[in-house]
């Protein structure tokens, strides 16, 4: 009868040991497989002091200096994440970079601490998410902003332009509102994170557009409304980035744009703007409607706008 010898546990596992390549057992016991913890801020500057410097400048900071907040002495992981296992192997991989994370990634996690700021809201359903623009696009944490006069700093006008570039174009135009000059910054009307209104809008009360927050003097409610104004809004009549028109315009002169709705008055109302209704428009006269009809934007007194 023939016998056969068990292998001792340990024989068998050097013999099994032999038969690996040296990659695979060093790669069993590699610092990238331990599990990543916090490191802290200052592990972070002994290779990136000068981002750590900067940083100081930038509103973010106080997540670092907060000390009863839960990112004390660790701010680069709140956003970075846990850095244990970059600082040992000084590999790219094993720490989260949100400039070069997927958008959805990076937005997730900005919206950490974003998520329920006013500003915030509307971002989810904002066209840029819509179109895979991350806020890593538009901001950067480890530099100095200014806040809280942002039309003070070019950067948000040329950062704006990097993509609109046709909207930066019509800013060129004779007459525009003065954005090039640098007297307003585009989110002065526009809230780059969202809005109920479309173009991400910036709004006052009752979401009435934000050109009231300049044009005051032309704000309702009035006794008597022009529709478009409320139907449509300022874009109804005027161009809102520049125009080649006087007043911005979107046609060449005022009768234009009024015959853009009022072309097919009937004549028993005496309104008629075709001839030979009572607006000859062969007559210079009424070729200017605006001589007569002077608030246009409303009216508290008469229901034709007249003066």
């Amino acid at each position: 009868m023939t016998t056969h010898r068990l292998w001792p546990g340990p024989l068998l596992a050097a013999a099994w040991a032999a038969l690996l390549p040296n990659h695979t057992l060093a790669a069993q016991n590699s610092p990238s497989n331990v599990q990543s913890a916090y490191a802290g801020s200052e592990t972070c500057k002994a290779c990136h002091e000068d981002i750590v410097n900067a940083f100081r400048k930038n509103p973010h900071y106080s997540v670092e200096a907060e000390a009863r907040g839960k990112w004390e002495g660790k701010a680069c992981e709140a956003c970075h994440g846990p850095g244990s296992k970059h600082a040992q192997t000084l590999s790219a991989l094993d720490i989260l970079n949100p400039a070069t994370a997927s958008p959805k990634r990076a937005d997730e996690d900005c919206l950490k601490c974003h998520f329920n700021q006013r500003t915030q809201i509307g971002r989810i359903r904002g066209s840029h998410v819509k179109n895979s623009v991350p806020c890593t696009a538009c901001h950067s944490v480890h530099k100095g902003f200014n806040y809280l006069y942002p039309w003070k700093n070019p950067e948000v006008n040329q950062m704006c332009a990097s993509c609109h570039n046709n909207v930066w174009a019509a800013f060129q135009e004779p007459f525009t509102h003065k954005l090039a000059q640098g007297a307003m910054s585009c989110t002065d009307c526009h809230n780059p994170h969202g809005s109920f209104l479309p173009w991400q809008i910036k709004t006052v009360s009752a979401n009435e557009p934000n050109c009231y927050q300049c044009h005051s003097d032309l704000r309702g409610p009035f006794a008597f409304e022009h529709p478009p104004l409320k139907i449509q809004g300022c874009g109804a009549c005027h161009e809102p980035h520049g125009s080649t028109n006087s007043r911005m315009l979107i046609r060449y002169n005022v009768a234009q744009v009024c015959l853009e709705c009022h072309a097919n008055i009937t004549l028993t109302s005496n309104l008629g703007g075709v001839p030979p209704a009572f607006h000859d428009l062969r007559s210079a006269r009424f070729q200017n409607c605006t001589i007569c009809h002077q608030k246009i934007h409303g009216s508290h007194v008469d229901p034709i706008f007249e003066r």
